[in-house]
């Protein structure tokens, strides 16, 4: 099974001009295909004078799952390069549309496969990716008086703090990689002198800091 892999930081558009021409690469994250194509839908419907709003995506880890359409434009000179990209760069549930408002000026095949793939490249560029891994979904209970010196001290030794909820106890939601819980689960009753619960409940994939451990 895979244990990472990227994808998009979040949805973000970006714009750029080619003789004239208008593309503008929406991104999105999106973790089934459903998800990917009613981003399609609702970036078509943001645009209905655009002259083509083609798409490309990669849902799963594995990227096994992937589309991608021209919309009108030549065939395989607009989805194909922009699904290229997605693949080459090695992210997954990931949707693109590029939305074109012609200018013009035919760019011919090369100059429009180019322009779409750059598009695509240059939208990743400025949004940003972030790395999703598989990890041991983590459940650690304190009482409120230790809770905020142990979550300083989880951040600061790089653990996945995915989420802190308050109620009688304090109760961290963390990610751990599953072959790293037992010295986690260590480290946890040194530092707290054994006061601190832990339970490990099931695994899922889980975006983690670039310098998380």
């Amino acid at each position: 099974m895979i244990d990472r892999y990227l994808t998009v930081a979040r949805e973000g558009v970006h714009e750029s001009e080619i003789k004239r021409s208008r593309f503008l690469c929406a991104l999105a994250p999106a973790d089934s295909e459903e998800a990917a194509r009613e981003f399609v839908r609702r970036i078509r419907r943001a645009h209905p004078a655009a002259t083509h709003n083609c798409f490309a995506y990669v849902i799963g880890p594995d990227g096994r799952l992937h589309r991608a359409s021209d919309d009108g434009e030549p065939g395989g000179t607009a989805g194909t390069p922009m699904l290229q990209v997605l693949l080459g760069r090695e992210v997954r549930d990931t949707a693109a549309v590029v939305t074109r408002y012609y200018g013009g000026v035919q760019l011919g095949a090369g100059g429009l496969a180019r322009a779409y793939g750059g598009a695509v490249s240059a939208a990743l560029d400025l949004i940003g990716t972030v790395e999703r891994r598989l990890l041991a979904l983590v459940t650690v209970t304190a009482d409120h008086q230790r809770a905020g010196r142990l979550e300083n001290d989880l951040r600061a030794a790089g653990r996945t703090v995915r989420e802190v909820s308050y109620g009688a106890e304090v109760t961290f939601h963390l990610g751990v990689p599953e072959t790293e819980v037992p010295a986690f689960r260590s480290w946890l009753a040194d530092t707290t002198s054994g006061a601190a619960g832990c339970a490990v409940e099931g695994s899922a994939y889980v975006d983690v800091r670039p310098d998380a451990g």
